[in-house]
């Protein structure tokens, strides 16, 4: 009988409370709830994680030992399992080497591509390189001056890993000498090579002195040579070693070509890599923007960053100014630009070993090469920054392998092509007959994986693109096109929010390419809070109903229509109808005060002039890759550090940047970890702890014994448990078995000794606060007045189920993100903040985006800025002021749509914003009305006609409607699915 259901009895991994679910195989299954609820603990911690443990102990132990050992989830079993493979949001390879097209394989058939069927041509003329034979190669030895001594190799090996015993043996019974890895040996003697290493083996073949009368001789060692290496033929002089071949040669340069494999085409292979840079396509190394601190001042006095300090350099500058008559007390930036370059970069190769400068730049390079200090050497390289390499341009390959092309392209050239136009490109080439018995088969499996990368929305990135530069959200896409174009069957599939970073507009495309892969005959399980992925599934698990201790249950599960149905289903209320997400009642009035970018021009950015308003709540959108990062992260960002905090990273291109006076503070929250390790949790971080310390060190006892407040910190010896110093708990390490890590049997899990714990606060030690819940704490320390206000914004940004000592590395993205505003929030507010966030509804429930919705319109009302890279129709709905950037991404990008009020930006035509926002309004026309009214009246307190008992504090209203299709949906699922504006769709959402 077929297995039909993946089944899961007993699942209690971190807040899961004895879960039972049964999920369809062969579906689209989504798993949502509040942050917290027990969403990645359900589908990653415990599905995916015994998935990955049963393939890892199907290995030998011999292997398992190398391996990330898994341990096994808390669940009582999990029946009905497939072969498991996680897309998750940080999976993207984070090294320089990668890149969109490595990571999807498409440039491995590309290099095969180019070697198979690409036309040489000579880097230096331009002109097709074509077959060279003996006689020419002959010819050319003959044109070296007479007397010159020549040495005829034949490259049997070059580059290639092994020991090689048999043909050594081989050439020393042919009596021939070789050179082994640069070295010339005597194979009559043993010659041992290292197995896993590269080796270079070159069979001497003839060995002579240019003279006349050995024309026969030299042409009959250069076919010889020819034939023992495959077509090549190395000759050496005293000056310099040129390898010749057999079948590629320029007519007009006599540049010669080795044969093309795909290795020639690879940036991290040394036979591809341009050699300046070895692969990187760009050089590291000390930036003069950086090394002058202040270019106001000179050189010696404050000007100069790194080595101001060191003597010998002061006399070397000294020196060189005396020379060439360079006033060292001028203000550097008053010295003439050839001054200025000298004093950087030296004198010049021919000038510089007489007088012993070579520039501070030279300088500085050489002290950290030579310095042995990792703390100095960490120093020197806040100075330096990632530069294009002057060869290759950022193109990463030696200028043979730029110059071979196919169709008129180099591998360059087409991996720098946005996405869209490659799949076009590649759709267009053309081949011989001949060709295309090598090659229809690479194009067609580099057509259909670009179609897929196309089909999930990522049409403005390029081949080229660094993996490392991006998002979460592009990653995951990448690996789901990838493992699409797989073609795998009966396999697992479990996703983490593939919608983060999409536009509305892209959003169908995304959810077809979940359907195919489900329609190939995989079970696809996907963590998401997206509406229309929700709509389009086929199976809803929806956990719940709070978030942390308060959650871990399925309160739904089912179709969207019971999701919807669900009396207890929070997901349910807000796809029926029933619940939405809150809006003002009009924007904030404008302060007239603008922070303005002009002439921004970095990445796809055409020459961008843009003002954003001060006081503010501001929505930057745009679809993907129209240049919003670029604009805020890259340029508002970074020039307000520099201007703000004296930050060195440099702000992208753009001519100036006007209105910082209006502003003391700039403060990016994003959704990274608040801390790294175990012992950072919500009382460190939010500075509590140190107050709660304090108040322990006060009591009574603790002044009896004479305690300090360190005594009460599980981080320093002491007061903490030295068994386990401090953490609670041991790791034992179990060789090719998971670490286990069991209870201090010392402690209890407590952190703390005996003597610490006896000190105790209304009956509770400092290991029992610590254990409380936020929401728990605030009762009890509610008389500590700077604890108080903490903990209760704490509470009011929904974290008051999380405990206190709760470990930071537990908390998710969402959480992270509201404890970092419930910390801005508990400051002292001086109204001239500036807030910028970069798409803060990532991994955050309907529900949570109203809390999150509450705190940035707190956070404003204070008079702060905050400005939002976000697609949310919900927040973009909820801002004042909105700058939309498209129309398209990629180079189609980068061009300013519209600014104005959410109303303002619906009425304009080419703008997709505009286009969603539009069929919102036109759904709710009453909402729009209420927009149009504020836009004219442009004051924030209006809407007196909304009853005070519907509005916050913000001056937003809660709407809590019960329509009469919510009331129906309460009773009985609908036939059709309705979307979140009440309206019934066909499969398909037409979402506003």
């Amino acid at each position: 009988m077929p297995i039909t259901h993946i089944t899961v009895r007993g699942a209690r991994q971190h807040n899961l409370r004895d879960v039972d679910v049964q999920i369809p195989r062969n579906t689209l299954t989504v798993v949502t709830g509040l942050s917290g609820s027990g969403k990645s603990s359900l589908a990653f911690d415990t599905i995916y994680a015994e998935g990955q443990r049963r393939y890892v102990e199907t290995l030998s132990a011999y292997a398992r030992q190398f391996l990330d050992q898994i341990e096994r989830p808390d669940v009582d079993s999990i029946e009905g399992l497939s072969p498991a493979i996680s897309i998750e949001q940080k999976t993207t390879s984070r090294s320089p080497r990668s890149t969109v097209g490595t990571i999807t394989e498409i440039y491995d058939y590309l290099r095969l591509l180019w070697a198979s069927v690409g036309t040489p041509h000579c880097p230096n003329c331009g002109r097709p390189i074509s077959r060279q034979s003996a006689e020419q190669i002959v010819e050319r030895i003959l044109a070296l001056a007479a007397g010159e001594r020549v040495t005829i190799y034949a490259p049997i090996v070059r580059g290639r890993k092994g020991e090689f015993k048999d043909l050594l043996d081989k050439l020393d019974q042919q009596g021939f000498r070789a050179r082994v890895d640069g070295e010339l040996r005597d194979l009559s003697e043993p010659v041992e090579l290292e197995k896993r290493k590269n080796h270079t083996i070159e069979a001497v073949i003839y060995r002579t002195v240019l003279k006349p009368g050995i024309e026969k001789t030299l042409a009959a060692s250069v076919e010889s040579a020819l034939k023992m290496a495959n077509g090549l033929v190395l000759v050496a002089t005293t000056q310099q070693e040129t390898l010749y071949s057999s079948s590629m040669a320029c007519p007009d340069c006599g540049l010669d070509v080795p044969k093309l494999e795909p290795r020639s085409f690879s940036f991290n292979s040394a036979y591809g890599a341009c050699p300046e840079c070895h692969g990187l396509g760009s050089i590291y190394d000390f930036d003069p923007a950086k090394v002058i601190v202040d270019w106001s001042k000179p050189l010696l006095d404050g000007a100069l960053g790194p080595g101001s300090g060191s003597q010998y350099l002061a006399r070397l500058v000294t020196l060189a100014a005396q020379k060439y008559k360079i006033p060292l007390k001028t203000p550097f930036e008053q010295l003439p630009q050839k001054q200025q370059e000298l004093l950087l970069y030296g004198p010049g190769r021919t000038e510089a070993p007489r007088t012993g400068f070579h520039g501070v730049l030279a300088f500085l390079r050489d002290s950290l090469d030579e310095s042995k200090s990792d703390t100095y050497r960490e120093w020197l390289m806040n100075y330096m920054s990632a530069s294009p390499c002057p060869a290759c341009h950022g193109k990463r390959l030696r200028p043979e392998s730029l110059a071979v092309k196919v169709n008129g392209l180099s591998i360059a050239d087409f991996t720098s092509l946005p996405l869209r136009r490659s799949l076009t490109a590649a759709r267009e080439l053309k081949f011989s007959t001949r060709e295309a018995l090598i090659a229809d088969r690479l194009k067609r499996e580099v057509v259909e994986r670009l179609e897929f990368l196309n089909a999930v929305g990522l049409g403005y990135l390029s081949l080229e693109r660094n993996a490392a530069t991006l998002s979460g959200g592009e990653g995951q896409r990448i690996r789901l096109a990838t493992q699409i174009g797989s073609r795998l069957r009966g396999v697992l599939y479990v996703l983490d929010e593939p919608s983060i970073g999409l536009h509305q507009r892209d959003n169908q495309r995304l959810i077809e390419a979940l359907e195919s892969l489900r329609n190939l005959g995989n079970t696809v399980l996907v963590v998401e809070h997206d509406e229309d992925t929700i709509r389009r599934a086929d199976y809803v698990l929806d956990l719940g109903p709070g978030a942390g201790r308060l959650g871990g249950r399925v309160v739904a599960e089912g179709t969207p229509e019971q999701i919807m149905a669900a009396p207890d289903s929070l997901t349910g209320r807000y796809l029926s109808g029933a619940a939405s997400i809150l809006h003002r009642m009009a924007p904030r009035a404008l302060t007239g005060k603008w922070i303005t970018v002009e002439g921004a021009r970095s990445h796809n950015l055409r020459d961008l002039t843009v003002k954003f308003p001060l006081g503010v709540m501001t929505v930057v959108t745009g679809v993907s890759g129209s240049g919003k990062s670029t604009l805020v992260n890259d340029i508002l960002y970074r020039a307000l550090a520099q201007q703000l905090y004296g930050s060195r990273e440099d702000p992208g291109e753009h001519k100036k940047i006007s209105g910082f006076e209006h502003l003391d503070k700039a403060i990016r929250i994003d959704q990274s970890p608040i801390g790294r390790t175990p012992r950072s949790n919500p009382a460190t971080y939010t500075g509590v702890f140190t107050a709660i310390r304090d108040l322990f060190a006060m009591l009574p006892e603790a002044r009896e014994r004479g305690y300090k407040p360190g005594r009460f910190s599980f981080n320093v010896a002491g007061g903490r448990c030295e068994a386990c110093q401090g953490d609670g708990q041991r790791r034992i390490e179990m060789n090719f078995l998971p670490d286990v890590y069991v209870q201090c049997e010392v402690c209890n899990g407590r952190r703390y000794n005996q003597e610490t714990l006896a000190v105790k606060f209304n009956g509770y030690s400092i290991a029992d606060v610590l254990e409380l819940t936020i929401e728990d704490a605030l009762g009890v320390l509610a008389d500590i007045p700077q604890v108080k206000q903490k903990l209760q914004t704490l509470v009011d940004v929904g974290l008051g189920y999380i405990h206190l000592g709760q470990a930071a590395t537990t908390l998710s993205g969402g959480e992270a993100q509201r404890m970092k505003l419930a910390r801005e929030l508990s400051k002292r507010q001086t109204g001239r903040t500036l807030y910028l966030l970069d798409e803060p509804t990532t991994g955050l429930h309907f529900d949570d985006v109203r809390k999150l919705l509450e705190v940035l319109h707190r956070l404003t009302d204070l008079g702060n800025t905050i400005i939002i890279i976000e697609h949310n129709l919900d927040v973009v709905r909820n801002a004042d002021w909105i700058i939309d950037l498209g129309p398209e991404g990629g180079e189609d990008g980068g061009q300013l749509m519209g600014e104005g009020t959410p109303e303002a930006i619906s009425r304009i035509a080419g703008s997709h914003t505009g286009d969603f926002l539009r069929r919102y309004y036109e759904e709710h026309p009453e909402e729009r009305s209420e927009a149009a009214r504020g836009s004219v009246a442009n004051d924030a307190n209006s809407g007196a006609s909304e009853p005070e008992g519907n509005k916050n504090a913000s001056g937003y209203v809660i709407k809590e409607k019960k329509t009469a299709r919510a009331k129906k949906a309460a009773k009985s699922a609908p036939k059709k699915p309705t979307n979140a504006r009440g309206r019934q769709s066909k499969g398909k959402t037409d979402r506003g």
